[in-house]
């Protein structure tokens, strides 16, 4: 199982490397095909209630290889980390086979939550270099994560996102309908920015009032 696992890893980075210029090369050289192998180890070590020796070996790993995998996290066989250096994956994450993770991309919480509190990525996705994904939610299949783009909801299959916070601007390939577009002016916001116009004014005016009232009270001194 470990060595058809490798063999899925090693074809992952063949496919999606048009600089990989063999296959044995990328076994002795690619730091995300040894990454993925250490967590194997590990994700076995931690199945069997081995948790200390599960985590010093992940942090091992990450030593190694720049590359930080929680030993809990499930990562299917056939996932290639591009370069890798920066990559963190939470405990409860999920990636689906095929996926590509490009260097300084995060797949994190939001903070103290328990349970499952990472994000679960279908199969063949691609989230671009320093992407941000964070939180219980959902990637669907064949989607694509722009470089940067911090990723907070979920994102529905062959989608692509960018931005912070991330919104759809295709899907399959085509432009999203209008319903469907996230960067849609929000009514509360709008609400909100008229609110804070409408103090601004109006501490305008107490000001405009507050100069008149002084200016009358120094009148009347000077008539008395």
């Amino acid at each position: 199982m470990f060595f058809k696992r490798l063999r899925m890893d090693i074809n992952a980075a063949k496919s999606n490397d048009p600089a990989a210029r063999s296959k044995f090369g990328i076994w002795l050289t690619y730091s995300g095909v040894h990454a993925l192998s250490w967590h194997r180890f590990a994700n076995r070590l931690y199945k069997m209630r081995l948790r200390l020796p599960a985590r010093i070996l992940s942090q091992w790993a990450k030593f190694r290889t720049g590359i930080e995998i929680h030993p809990a996290a499930k990562i299917a066989a056939g996932v290639f980390i591009d370069h890798g250096a920066g990559v963190v994956i939470g405990e409860t994450a999920e990636v689906g086979e095929g996926t590509v993770l490009y260097q300084g991309c995060t797949l994190g919480g939001t903070g103290k939550e328990t349970g499952k509190r990472h994000p679960t990525v279908g199969k063949y996705c691609v989230i671009s270099a320093g992407a941000k994904v964070l939180g219980n939610i959902v990637i669907g299949d064949y989607a694509k994560i722009g470089a940067g783009a911090v990723v907070l909801k979920n994102v529905p299959p062959r989608a692509t996102v960018v931005g912070v916070p991330a919104r759809i601007v295709r899907i399959d390939g085509a432009p999203v309908p209008a319903d469907l577009r996230q960067d849609i002016s929000d009514p509360l916001l709008k609400e909100l920015c008229a609110l804070r116009e409408r103090t601004f004014m109006l501490e305008k005016e107490i000001g405009e009032l507050k100069r008149r009232l002084g200016k009358m009270e120094e009148d009347d001194n000077e008539n008395i």
